[in-house]
């Protein structure tokens, strides 16, 4: 039996919390993230310093241009100054949460107000605004990800790797850090899938977990072993990345993305997705993806097999500083869970698994109308 109302498009007090959660969460991030730099700065790692100022910048760039071209495409009027300025000086995402904050807080404290009034049977106006500059914010909170927190995980382990005087604080920063990026990503299928009604929700919390821990556990075997291979040698590891990078564009290229309305934007966008895509999948245009996600993972099995196998040859090259095969006995583990994990989701808890067709609010919906995310990344 489909359950009608887990498609209505409603904006609830819990997504209103999560929303002011994210925003302190992004703003200690940035914080956590000028105190790491300076901190190398202090001990005379400029290097390292400088590639973690390097990947918040890049990502912050990114950010600020989407969030501006979507005002751009959104507003029927031209922009005013001071929010090209606010672009301009990095805070353009601080002015959605501040804009998604107002619409959230009508949709879900005011259910008596004028632009709460019923259209599309249950759904209102307000709540859709909302959720829709919701499913914005996780975009972009997906690129910032992807182009920063992830690189700079890989460092925080090789750092952990090369050097011997490791602390329980590091251990502890990483862990986070993994879990951030994997609940980050789950936030954002979520937000996807409750922003368009015609797409299945994750209504049940089996379907999350389950999501959750395939994303955790490939992710953690991934960033070991480029940190392993980083170890091993950083020029190979720079090649290898520009090379999955470089076929990833490709592939985006070949699957004709329509996802911005200049072509400037567009290769933006397909050189992002291309950078995401090194660290894992994502289905491009929302269609079915049995094959890509297969090839995907092959080629992730034989570049895992690929690097443990040299670090166990050249394991001189090591020094003992590490505990060499627990790291690739861990490397191997997590992967084979977080295969099991996403065959199990496929299988059992996919959304699809427990609807046996769309659900759309009402005649006419918005499977026809222009929304942004859906020619965003599906799952």
């Amino acid at each position: 039996m489909i359950d009608h109302e887990s498609k209505t498009m409603r904006f609830t007090k819990q997504d209103l919390g999560m929303m002011c959660f994210g925003i302190v969460v992004y703003m200690a991030d940035v914080g956590a993230d000028l105190w790491i730099a300076r901190t190398y700065w202090c001990e005379g790692q400029y290097l390292w310093c400088g590639l973690i100022l390097a990947t918040g910048f890049i990502s912050s760039v990114v950010i600020q241009m989407f969030s501006y071209i979507w005002f751009k495409e959104d507003s029927t009027e031209d922009l005013n100054s001071i929010l090209i300025l606010l672009h301009l000086f990095h805070g353009g995402i601080f002015t959605r949460y501040w804009l998604a904050l107002n619409l959230g807080y009508e949709a879900a404290c005011k259910p008596n107000s004028s632009g709460n009034i019923l259209i599309d049977g249950p759904t209102s106006l307000i709540h859709k605004r909302a959720i829709h500059a919701m499913a914005d914010i996780s975009m972009l909170r997906l690129f910032k990800t992807y182009l920063e927190s992830t690189p700079q995980l890989i460092l925080q382990v090789y750092i952990l790797m090369v050097f011997d005087n490791s602390t329980f604080t590091q251990y502890i920063s990483i862990t986070v850090s993994i879990i951030g990026i994997s609940c980050a990503t789950v936030d954002y299928q979520i937000a996807l899938r409750k922003s368009l009604p015609d797409k299945k929700n994750f209504v049940k919390i089996s379907s999350k977990i389950m999501y959750f821990f395939y994303k955790l556990l490939t992710l953690t075997s991934w960033i070991l072993s480029i940190a392993l291979l980083a170890v091993l040698s950083t020029t190979t590891t720079i090649i290898l990345v520009v090379i999955l990078c470089f076929v990833a564009v490709v592939w985006v290229i070949k699957q004709h993305t329509a996802f911005c309305t200049s072509k400037t934007a567009e290769w933006v966008y397909r050189a992002t997705v291309g950078i995401i895509l090194i660290f894992t999948f994502f289905n491009i245009k929302g269609e079915k993806t049995k094959i890509p996600l297969f090839v995907y993972y092959v080629i992730r099995v034989l570049i895992t097999l690929g690097i443990s196998s040299a670090s166990l040859f050249w394991k001189s090259s090591f020094n003992g500083k590490i505990y060499l095969s627990f790291m690739i006995t861990a490397i191997v583990i997590a992967f084979i869970l977080g295969i099991i994990f996403l065959v199990i989701y496929y299988a059992f808890f996919h959304p699809s698994i427990y609807y046996t067709q769309d659900v759309v609010d009402g005649p006419g919906s918005e499977r026809n109308e222009n929304c942004r995310i859906r020619a965003f990344l599906m799952q």
